[in-house]
Protein backbone atom coordinates (compact mmCIF):
# COMPACT_ATOMS: atom_id res chain seq x y z
CA UNK A 1 0.00 0.00 0.00
CA UNK A 2 1.57 3.64 -1.21
CA UNK A 3 0.66 6.80 1.47
CA UNK A 4 1.83 9.98 1.24
CA UNK A 5 4.98 9.61 3.35
CA UNK A 6 8.00 8.78 1.21
CA UNK A 7 6.55 10.98 -1.68
CA UNK A 8 6.70 14.18 1.28
CA UNK A 9 9.81 12.83 2.74
CA UNK A 10 11.31 13.06 -1.11
CA UNK A 11 10.16 16.33 -2.13
CA UNK A 12 10.92 17.97 1.10
CA UNK A 13 14.72 16.28 0.81
CA UNK A 14 14.75 17.82 -2.93
CA UNK A 15 13.39 20.91 -2.00
CA UNK A 16 16.66 21.21 1.03
CA UNK A 17 19.04 19.48 -1.79
CA UNK A 18 17.81 22.45 -4.09
CA UNK A 19 18.38 25.19 -1.94
CA UNK A 20 22.41 23.78 -0.75
CA UNK A 21 23.22 23.50 -4.55
CA UNK A 22 21.83 27.23 -4.77
CA UNK A 23 23.50 28.32 -1.72
CA UNK A 24 26.88 27.03 -2.87
CA UNK A 25 26.08 28.90 -6.18
CA UNK A 26 25.38 32.21 -4.38
CA UNK A 27 28.93 31.76 -2.73
CA UNK A 28 31.01 30.93 -5.67
CA UNK A 29 29.42 33.98 -7.26
CA UNK A 30 30.39 36.04 -4.23
CA UNK A 31 33.74 34.96 -4.61
CA UNK A 32 33.49 36.28 -8.21
CA UNK A 33 32.17 39.22 -7.19
CA UNK A 34 35.19 39.63 -4.08
CA UNK A 35 37.72 38.94 -6.80
CA UNK A 36 36.44 41.48 -8.96
CA UNK A 37 36.05 44.26 -6.67
CA UNK A 38 39.84 43.32 -5.33
CA UNK A 39 41.09 44.18 -8.96
CA UNK A 40 39.25 47.62 -10.24
CA UNK A 41 40.64 48.85 -6.70
CA UNK A 42 44.26 48.08 -7.20
CA UNK A 43 44.98 45.27 -5.40
CA UNK A 44 48.25 43.77 -5.12
CA UNK A 45 47.85 41.40 -8.41
CA UNK A 46 47.68 37.73 -6.52
CA UNK A 47 45.35 39.45 -3.54
CA UNK A 48 42.27 39.02 -6.22
CA UNK A 49 42.94 35.58 -6.91
CA UNK A 50 42.07 34.56 -3.00
CA UNK A 51 38.98 35.08 -2.66
CA UNK A 52 37.64 32.62 -5.14
CA UNK A 53 39.09 29.21 -4.31
CA UNK A 54 38.09 30.03 -0.74
CA UNK A 55 34.75 30.36 -1.19
CA UNK A 56 34.91 27.64 -3.57
CA UNK A 57 36.22 25.19 -1.06
CA UNK A 58 33.40 26.15 1.80
CA UNK A 59 30.41 25.77 -1.13
CA UNK A 60 31.88 22.52 -2.22
CA UNK A 61 29.91 20.86 0.82
CA UNK A 62 27.04 22.69 0.24
CA UNK A 63 27.05 21.15 -3.46
CA UNK A 64 27.54 17.33 -2.27
CA UNK A 65 25.07 17.22 0.23
CA UNK A 66 22.28 18.98 -1.81
CA UNK A 67 23.65 16.34 -4.68
CA UNK A 68 23.06 13.68 -2.02
CA UNK A 69 19.84 15.30 -1.00
CA UNK A 70 18.18 15.92 -4.21
CA UNK A 71 19.40 11.83 -5.24
CA UNK A 72 17.95 10.52 -1.34
CA UNK A 73 14.76 12.62 -2.22
CA UNK A 74 14.21 10.97 -6.04
CA UNK A 75 14.46 7.52 -4.19
CA UNK A 76 11.87 8.34 -1.86
CA UNK A 77 9.62 9.26 -4.52
CA UNK A 78 10.58 6.64 -6.53
CA UNK A 79 10.32 4.24 -3.30
CA UNK A 80 13.87 2.77 -4.07
CA UNK A 81 16.91 2.22 -2.12
CA UNK A 82 15.58 2.74 1.28
CA UNK A 83 19.10 3.33 2.97
CA UNK A 84 20.09 6.10 0.11
CA UNK A 85 16.64 8.21 0.61
CA UNK A 86 17.44 7.98 4.13
CA UNK A 87 20.73 9.27 3.69
CA UNK A 88 19.44 11.82 1.31
CA UNK A 89 17.01 13.20 3.80
CA UNK A 90 20.15 13.21 6.78
CA UNK A 91 22.14 15.16 4.16
CA UNK A 92 18.71 17.47 4.13
CA UNK A 93 19.92 18.77 7.61
CA UNK A 94 22.21 20.84 6.62
CA UNK A 95 22.86 23.96 6.94
CA UNK A 96 21.29 24.67 10.04
CA UNK A 97 18.89 27.38 8.45
CA UNK A 98 17.16 24.21 6.74
CA UNK A 99 16.76 21.69 9.63
CA UNK A 100 13.53 21.42 10.02
CA UNK A 101 13.08 20.29 5.99
CA UNK A 102 15.48 17.57 6.92
CA UNK A 103 13.92 16.60 10.42
CA UNK A 104 10.61 16.43 8.86
CA UNK A 105 11.91 14.46 5.52
CA UNK A 106 13.21 11.97 8.24
CA UNK A 107 10.60 11.36 9.95
CA UNK A 108 8.38 11.06 6.99
CA UNK A 109 10.82 8.26 5.52
CA UNK A 110 11.39 6.39 8.16
CA UNK A 111 7.74 5.97 8.89
CA UNK A 112 7.41 4.79 4.65
CA UNK A 113 10.02 2.56 5.21
CA UNK A 114 7.58 -0.48 4.79
CA UNK A 115 7.19 1.13 1.38
CA UNK A 116 10.34 0.43 -0.21
CA UNK A 117 11.56 -2.31 -2.60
Amino acid sequence: MKTWKPMTGGILAIVAGALDVAFGFMLLFLGGVLSSILAAFGAPEMLFFVPFPILLGVATPFFILGTLAIVGGSCAIRRKTWPLALAGAICALFPPQLMILGVTAIVFIVLGKDEFN
